[in-house]
C-alpha cells in the first residue's frame, strides 16, 4: 500500500495532507470496487443472455423494484458519505487555529516574498518551524498566481486587490517546493519557491539572523551580493547575463552603453538609467521588448539596488 501510495503521491508532510490521502483513497478505493462489479455483472449478463439460436425471441423484461432502489441508494449513501467527509476536511483547512504563526506572503512576476513576525524577510524560501500551525495571509502585486505545494495538498489563488489565507501544519523538518498554478506570464514555470521547516529553536536563530534583512552580509562584496539578489528576486528570469535573448534587455555589456528606447530617443544605460528602471520600468522601455516590468518600489532597499547595479558592472 505504501508503495502504491508513494507512486501516486508526493510524500505528506503536513497534517491536513493525511486527512486529504484518506479521502482520496476512499473515493478512488469505492470507485475501483463500484467498476469492477459492474464491469463483472455486464461479463456475466453477456453470456448469460448470449442468443443462442437463430429462432430466440428476447423475452420481455418489466423492472425490478428492489433492484433499483439499491442501485439507486448506494450511490446516494457513497454520495453522502464524500460529502460529509469532504466538508470536514475543508473545515479542518479552513479554520485557522488560534495559535497559528503569521507569514504575510507577497506574490510578483515571478517571485515569491515573504515577511515574518519580527520583520524578517525572505525571498523565494519560506522559514517555518515545524510542528506549528502557520497561517499565510497573501497577496498578489500584479496578476492571478495560485500557490501551492503538493507535499501539503494545499492551494489558495493569490488576488490582486485582495488578501487570502490557507493555514498548515508541518510535523517534521524538511523542505518542500512551492509552484505557482495559475499562468502568470512567460515565466510562469521558473515562479518557484521552498518551504523549510526547522525546529523550534533553530527557526528562532534563523528569525534573530535576519530581522535586519535588506542589509549587506559581511562575507559578500557588493557585487557579490547583487548576484545573490538578482537571483532571489528572478531578475535573471527576464534578463540574461551572457547576451542571450530573453523577456528583456540582457545585462551583458550593458553598462555605459547606449540603448534606442521605443520612441526612438537613446539613454545611456549608468546608475541612474539602473535606478530608473528598477524603480520605473514603464518610463523607459527599451525597443523591441514588451512592457512587463513590475516595480520593485517598495522591495528592493537603496543598498540592495546599489549592489545590483554594481553586479550589472561586472557583466562586461
Amino acid at each position: 500500500m505504501d508503495a502504491i501510495r508513494d507512486f501516486l503521491l508526493p510524500p505528506a508532510k503536513s497534517t491536513l495532507a493525511e486527512q486529504h490521502d484518506t479521502l482520496f483513497w476512499f473515493v478512488h478505493g469505492s470507485s475501483l470496487i463500484l467498476t469492477i462489479g459492474l464491469i463483472a455483472v455486464l461479463i456475466y449478463f453477456v453470456y448469460k443472455y448470449r442468443r443462442k439460436s437463430e429462432d430466440e425471441v428476447t423475452p420481455l423484461i418489466t423492472h425490478n423494484s428492489a433492484l433499483e432502489v439499491t442501485w439507486s441508494v448506494i450511490p446516494l449513501v457513497l454520495v453522502l458519505i464524500v460529502f460529509g467527509w469532504g466538508y470536514q476536511v475543508f473545515m479542518n483547512q479552513t479554520v485557522v487555529p488560534d495559535d497559528a504563526y503569521e507569514v504575510n506572503v507577497t506574490a510578483q512576476k515571478w517571485i515569491w516574498q515573504f515577511q515574518y513576525e519580527n520583520g524578517a524577510r525572505s525571498t523565494g524560501e519560506l522559514h517555518i518551524p515545524a510542528d506549528r500551525p502557520i497561517k499565510l495571509i497573501m497577496q498578489s502585486n500584479d496578476v492571478i498566481h495560485s500557490f501551492f505545494v503538493p507535499d501539503y495538498r494545499l492551494k489558495q489563488d493569490v488576488v490582486p486587490g485582495r488578501y487570502t489565507e490557507m493555514w498548515f501544519n508541518a510535523p517534521e523538518p524538511g523542505e518542500s517546493i512551492i509552484f505557482c498554478t495559475e499562468y502568470c506570464g512567460d515565466g510562469h514555470s521558473d515562479m518557484l519557491g521552498n518551504v523549510i521547516v526547522h525546529e523550534q529553536e533553530e527557526f528562532e536563530d534563523w528569525l534573530a539572523e535576519n530581522s535586519g534583512g535588506g542589509s549587506q552580509p559581511e562575507d559578500l562584496a557588493p557585487e557579490e551580493w547583487g548576484e545573490q539578489l538578482a537571483q532571489e528576486y528572478a531578475c535573471t528570469t527576464c534578463h540574461s547575463t551572457d547576451g542571450s535573448q530573453m523577456t528583456g534587455p540582457t545585462w551583458q555589456g550593458k553598462f555605459g552603453s547606449e540603448q534606442t528606447l521605443e520612441d526612438g530617443s537613446t539613454v545611456t544605460v549608468d546608475e541612474n538609467y539602473i535606478r530608473e528602471s528598477i524603480l520605473e520600468p514603464s518610463s523607459k522601455i527599451v525597443e523591441g521588448y514588451p512592457d512587463v516590468m513590475n516595480t520593485y518600489q517598495g522591495q528592493l532597499n537603496d543598498d540592495q539596488i546599489n549592489a545590483i547595479i554594481e553586479y550589472i558592472k561586472t557583466l562586461k
